[in-house]
């Protein structure tokens, strides 16, 4: 895979975009104390704030996918950047959760990175060559969050918030970054319909869950995002209570999973794909990924621990094959509004799973079943697999 000015920008938006994110995770909590001058009420707000991002997400980003067919990728990913630049800036300097609430919502709305990249890579790789590409945005993504929580955290020890300063800064940074190197990758379609209809998150998703092949990978998809965001809203607490690790403990096995499976997915999962195959290493990861979700279900030592987690990293290889897989079968004149439909399906995931997980797993507890969620995490990343394994290898759907 050659590395391009235009994949090189791509690379460092979701480091930032990561990074960001990352910065503000630790000071979060103190910020919206701060606001809200009560603990209770914070925690109360965190939770709006998230599900209604969550909820704007889901909205719009079939909208946002549908823009970038028509419009082209570029402006879409450089408003959407600047908006999460203005909502950083925003949690900066509001002196009250209301405040909060209108631009975190109005980021949500505008939350098209991953939408846009998606469909930008799939514009300007190969397709024997998109699976390098997704694993060295995945490993972005990793590298992003493992730098983010540490440099906020001694920022936030300088100003609550001075973490949300930098992320902005970045984010603008970012945007004019992309304004002066990042090329238009497809020029607009002015055929992509653009309607209501076209433009109603409901119809979007039924649209491509109607589709034989793409249908059941985007079915596959789904069961494979609960399946993450369910482990994802768990872990922490599950670790917690079955080994009594503390905070320095859990962030250091969190980083070096983070860190090992960005450097497997910039690696290593290019030639992986290629060798076996979008469909055979989707499966291949898929089988690595439920294997490793039952065993943490019923881990009882440390280091029967790291030695899932090592399996976890190689099962990334799954989600990247499966992305390479559906940006192969879809058309170059739809992947924006595909990609936006998936999108909105993993923000109605996103919605309504942590708060469904968290409360499994509440219950389980006073039942001595601790990994009881992750045991239903393992059978949603079966279905996701099987889904998978039986859908058709073409090369159209």
């Amino acid at each position: 895979m050659r590395r391009t000015p235009a994949l090189s920008f791509l690379l460092v938006t979701i480091f930032l975009d990561m990074l960001g994110l990352g910065l503000i995770v630790p000071t979060v909590p103190a910020l919206l104390t701060a606001v809200t001058a009560d603990a209770a009420a914070a925690v109360r707000w965190s939770g709006l704030l998230g599900s209604l991002y969550g909820l704007l997400q889901f909205v719009v980003s079939p909208l946002l996918g549908q823009l970038s067919d028509r419009y082209g990728r570029r402006p879409v990913l450089l408003v959407s950047l600047g908006c999460l630049g203005v909502d950083w800036l925003a949690h900066a300097s509001s002196p009250g959760p209301w405040t909060l609430l209108v631009f975190h919502s109005l980021a949500g709305a505008c939350a098209g990175t991953y939408t846009v990249v998606n469909a930008y890579l799939a514009d300007v790789t190969a397709p024997e060559d998109r699976a390098g590409a997704f694993g060295a945005v995945g490993a972005a993504f990793g590298l992003g969050f493992v730098a983010g929580p540490v440099v906020g955290g001694l920022l936030g020890t300088v100003d609550v918030r001075l973490p949300f300063l930098a992320a902005a800064a970045l984010s603008f940074a970012n945007v004019g970054y992309g304004w002066l190197v990042l090329p238009e990758s497809r020029p607009g379609d002015r055929s992509t319909p653009l309607t209501l209809r076209t433009a109603n998150p409901v119809s979007a998703i039924v649209v491509v869950l109607r589709r034989p092949v793409l249908g059941r990978l985007a079915y596959a998809r789904f069961c494979a995002d609960v399946a993450r965001m369910t482990h994802q809203s768990t872990w922490t607490f599950f670790l917690t209570h079955q080994f009594a690790w503390g905070t320095a403990r859990v962030g250091v096995v969190l980083a070096a999973g983070a860190l090992a499976g960005a450097l497997f997915q910039a690696r290593a999962v290019g030639p992986i794909v290629r060798r076996l195959g979008d469909k055979r290493a989707a499966v291949f990861g898929g089988v690595l990924g439920v294997a490793t979700l039952a065993g943490t279900a019923f881990v009882s030592t440390p280091w029967l621990l790291h030695v899932l987690q090592a399996v976890g990293v190689l099962a990334t290889v799954g989600g990247v094959a499966a992305q390479a897989w559906l940006s192969r079968i879809v058309r170059a004149d739809e992947q924006g509004t595909v990609q936006g439909a998936l999108t909105g399906i993993g923000a109605a995931a996103e919605s309504v799973v942590p708060v469904l997980a968290g409360a499994v797993f509440a219950w389980s507890l006073s039942h001595a079943s601790p990994g009881l969620v992750l045991a239903g995490a393992a059978g949603w990343a079966a279905g996701s697999t099987l889904l998978l394994a039986t859908a058709p290898d073409l090369r159209r759907p």
